[in-house]
């Protein structure tokens, strides 16, 4: 047979399987990377028939994981990764801390030694960014600041995994598995060697990445030729991972963000993103399915009590976990069920460190089967958590005066300072929203003398704001206590400037109920929603596509009068 014939072989079966079974679960109502998983699990080695190559796919899925990790970097500023950094680092460091111990008892009960304990509860601590990322783009939560704490928090996860991998081969003979240079001039040397690398990595990418690959691709959209900057997204995503792992130890995943982050910079960021979303979205269904193959489901019959006992601890002990941390930081009770969602999974740094742990030997041969488990357990439940999201907080809110005291809890940024309120009483515009069409609204108003109040959920967009002198108040403006702070009884219009929309009917309700006379501007990217809320909440609706038509022929009329 050809030696292609195997790569061949593996990608039509996994494709066309892939295709079937998630089609399947559509048709049920499942998500569909259930049937992705199940695809896996039929052509992988544990079951009978066909069985695909198991190293091809596992190389096909890390190239999903780049595209699917440059895509994402594309739309993610380093501004947007700072700006989360209170939360997300503490937060992320946290959790992981959490997690590992409750991993660890667990591998004690089970009479395990400490060092296996240890890695088997760092391998359950770390979530996979694949997942959480088709999680947030699947609800249209990428762009939110909900979806960037939670993009953040996994960004430094991998971070302080890429350290652990490092530090593990030499501290496994303290940790009683196989040494390998357990002195201790030796592991420092490796911790400050690997703290240079990824320090020299970001620096690398941010200071002259930042203006290398925008030029470079400036030069190949020159060309005129399609193909050519296709090629370039594809091949700067993958090669740009690549050098990273080689060069500066730092994932192929890790990598990729950062080539996405740099990228950005281009003006043409927005076209990377869309010529690349076939092949990500291709290769992201591949990455599943090799997760699928990985799995054996006699493990299910064998160890019932302990594969259970692993996805209670990633889906119930880290969620808990998260969301209480959270909420610690004074944020939303919708943005730490978010958070708790994006957590209960675990993927490809587990993988690695289980596989890793076993080299060294460190750990019994069923933590492996038990990883995997609960791999495919919880990445498969996953959807069924943040749909869960909303039914929860509306229970939580009705039938909680705890969830209620946490949402109206006394903040000094959920009101507005008292030397401010005189301004703000009369012909004020409420603006919810400070992203990019959010400050360019208030510069203009800000030019025109016209008092505005910002309504945001990033804390430290609100401390900035206040700061430099503007009114703003923190939380999120569904909620009544946010816009009787922001003065929406008195104020003339609600500008509601998010792309972030599932509120937005509420929002409207909540101003008319408390101030009928208020006029309501809201932006929106789809058109059918538009529609709903002009013909439902009576709101001025401005499309992002109409608005840029309209503009566009309205300067072709006036160059074809002039002419």
């Amino acid at each position: 047979m050809h030696q292609g014939a195997s790569l061949i072989n593996t990608i039509a079966a996994a494709l066309g399987l892939a295709l079937i079974f998630g089609f399947a679960a559509a048709r049920l109502r499942l998500p569909a990377l259930v049937g992705y998983l199940l695809a896996g699990v039929i052509i992988g080695p544990f079951t009978p028939g066909f069985v695909a190559d198991a190293d091809i796919a596992a190389q096909l899925a890390e190239i999903g994981v780049m595209l699917l990790m440059f895509g994402v970097g594309l739309h993610f500023s380093l501004d947007d990764l700072l700006a989360v950094r209170k939360i997300a680092l503490p937060g992320a460091l946290v959790q992981i801390v959490a997690a590992t111990l409750m991993g660890a008892g667990l591998a004690t009960l089970w009479g395990w030694n400490l060092g296996a304990a240890l890695v088997f509860g760092l391998a359950l601590s770390v979530a996979s960014t694949v997942v959480l990322l088709r999680a947030l783009e699947n609800l249209g939560l990428l762009d939110s600041h909900t979806g960037r704490i939670a993009v953040g928090w996994l960004v430094v996860e991998d971070l302080a995994m890429v350290l652990v991998l490092v530090l593990l081969p030499p501290l496994a003979g303290v940790l009683g598995g196989r040494a390998e240079g357990a002195d201790g001039a030796s592991l420092w040397r490796t911790l400050g060697i690997t703290m240079l690398q990824v320090g020299g990595f970001l620096t690398l990418m941010l200071v002259v990445g930042r203006r290398v690959f925008p030029w470079l691709l400036w030069q190949v959209t020159r060309t005129g030729s399609r193909e050519l900057f296709t090629l370039c997204v594809v091949a700067a995503a993958v090669s740009i991972a690549f050098a990273s792992a080689a060069l500066f130890g730092v994932s192929f995943a890790l990598g990729a963000f950062f080539a996405g982050m740099v990228m950005r910079e281009s003006e043409f960021s927005h076209r990377a993103a869309e010529e690349s979303l076939p092949l990500r979205d291709a290769f992201a269904v591949l990455f599943f399915v090799s997760v699928g193959m990985l799995f054996d489901p006699m493990v299910l019959v064998q160890r019932p009590l302990q594969v259970l006992a692993v996805v209670l601890v990633i889906v119930v002990g880290k969620s808990v976990a998260a969301c209480a941390l959270v909420l610690a930081f004074r944020y939303p009770l919708a943005t730490a069920l978010t958070v708790s969602a994006s957590l209960a999974q675990i993927g490809e740094f587990s993988f690695i460190l289980i596989a890793l742990g076993l080299k060294h030997q460190m750990l019994p041969p069923e933590a492996q089967s038990l990883v995997l488990a609960g791999a495919l357990i919880s990445i498969a439940t996953n959807p069924l958590w943040f749909g869960a999201i909303g039914p929860m907080q509306r229970w939580l809110h009705a039938h909680s005066p705890l969830a209620r005291r946490l949402e109206a809890r006394d903040d000094p940024l959920a009101e507005l300072p008292m030397s401010t309120e005189a301004r703000y009483l009369s012909r004020q515009v409420v603006l919810v929203g400070y992203g990019r069409v959010g400050r360019r609204i208030a510069a203009e108003l800000r030019a025109q003398d016209i008092p505005f109040v910002v309504a945001d959920q990033n804390r430290e967009l609100v401390e900035r704001l206040r700061e430099d002198g503007v009114a703003a108040v923190w939380g999120d403006a569904a909620e009544p206590a946010v816009l009787i702070q922001a003065h929406i009884a008195r104020a003339r219009v609600l500008v509601v400037a998010t792309p972030d929309a599932l509120n937005v009917r509420q929002m409207i309700e909540t101003a008319r109920t408390l101030n009928p006379a208020i006029e309501t501007v809201v932006r929106s990217h789809n058109e059918a929603e538009a529609k709903l809320l002009t013909q439902e909440a009576d709101a001025t609706v401005f499309l992002g596509e109409h608005e840029l038509a309209q503009a566009m022929a309205r300067d072709v009329l006036r160059r074809a009068a002039v002419a």
